[in-house]
């Protein structure tokens, strides 16, 4: 079990250098989906408690950015935070064991990079953050607190955003 655990722990660390050889400079073209699309609007519904996990996604969500960019398609992202995930985007640590805590600094880095870039921004849930007692002023730099983010999801939807659940 310990040795399990001690691989899970090396798993974020070498993730970052697997995932370019994951990435093909000859990744095929979406050409039929994105025929005549020039924007592409993604509200991502997340709701997971996994750091290793959401570490994952936010990657992939990152290299989705990138994949609109290349094919021309100007990406426009909210990401939407609820449930146990907003225990995950959050300064206050007081409770996590070591191994997670190299987790959620990796979340923490890569969420302030896709910050960065334009037409990216996020936002956590307060009826998530009242639940789970995460402090609001806790929350990562960057992350908007709101009312609800059932109700963010019904306002992206009919803006034209794509809605993907990430759990």
């Amino acid at each position: 079990m310990r040795l399990l655990k001690a691989r899970l722990a090396l798993l974020p660390l070498l993730l970052p250098l697997l995932l370019p050889a994951l990435v093909s400079a000859d990744k095929p073209a979406d050409t039929e989906a994105l025929a005549d699309v020039t924007s592409g609007k993604i509200a991502w519904d997340i709701n997971m408690a996994s750091a290793e996990k959401l570490q994952l996604y936010l990657k992939v969500m990152d290299e989705t950015y990138e994949d609109l960019k290349r094919q021309g398609v100007e990406p426009d992202m909210v990401l939407t935070f609820r449930g146990p995930s907003v225990r995950l985007i959050t300064t206050e640590r007081s409770d996590v064991s070591l191994d997670e805590e190299v987790q959620l600094d990796g979340i923490a880095e890569q969420l302030q990079a896709m910050l960065k870039k334009p037409n990216v921004r996020a936002e956590a849930c307060s009826v998530a953050t009242r639940l789970t007692g995460v402090d609001p002023k806790t929350l990562l730099p960057g992350v908007e607190h709101v009312g609800n983010t059932f109700v963010s999801q019904i306002g992206y939807q009919a803006k034209g955003y794509a809605i993907i659940p990430i759990m």
